[in-house]
């Protein structure tokens, strides 16, 4: 993603000083699309590690059931039916972009209907990432589970 971004930024001025046109409106789109990738693939991910952003300014000092019951509750009335709600609005739209296989309006423009579909698979792993993370809430707070001891952020 990188890569393409900056042979898009280095092209066009290289373009524009040799008089022709070097990059693409594909490339441009090539680059949102892995940016899109990223960020609705790695909901996830991060989740699994917990490293989404969180103003703790009093999660950071509770004890790890409490913490857990916070993840818990979290989980189940904001996370799970957010997801749902933005899967049931989202629908209709993807499917009709799968329909009409819908294309950049843009010259040399890619799919769109790919990239449109990755957000519902995005909410679907994170729904499924979330019920992972409910089941172990509930675990410790039910002591079936020892909370995971918390790694020092040091920066390092």
């Amino acid at each position: 993603m990188v890569l393409i971004g900056v042979w898009n930024v280095v092209g066009r001025y290289l373009g524009r000083f040799l008089g022709q046109n070097i990059t693409s409106n594909a490339l441009i789109e090539i680059q949102w699309y892995l940016f899109d990738l990223v960020f609705l693939l790695g909901a996830a991910y991060t989740l699994k590690h917990d490293d989404h952003v969180r103003v703790d300014i009093f999660y950071k000092d509770w004890n790890p059931r409490r913490k857990a019951l916070a993840n818990l509750l979290g989980t189940l009335l904001f996370l799970i039916p957010f997801c749902c709600l933005v899967i049931y609005y989202s629908w209709g739209t993807v499917i009709n972009s799968w329909r009409i296989q819908e294309m950049s309006p843009d010259p040399d423009g890619l799919p769109r209907y790919p990239i449109k579909a990755m957000i519902l698979v995005s909410l679907v792993l994170l729904i499924l990432q979330g019920i992972s993370e409910a089941i172990k809430n509930w675990a410790i707070l039910t002591n079936k589970l020892a909370p995971q001891e918390e790694e020092s952020d040091t920066g390092i």
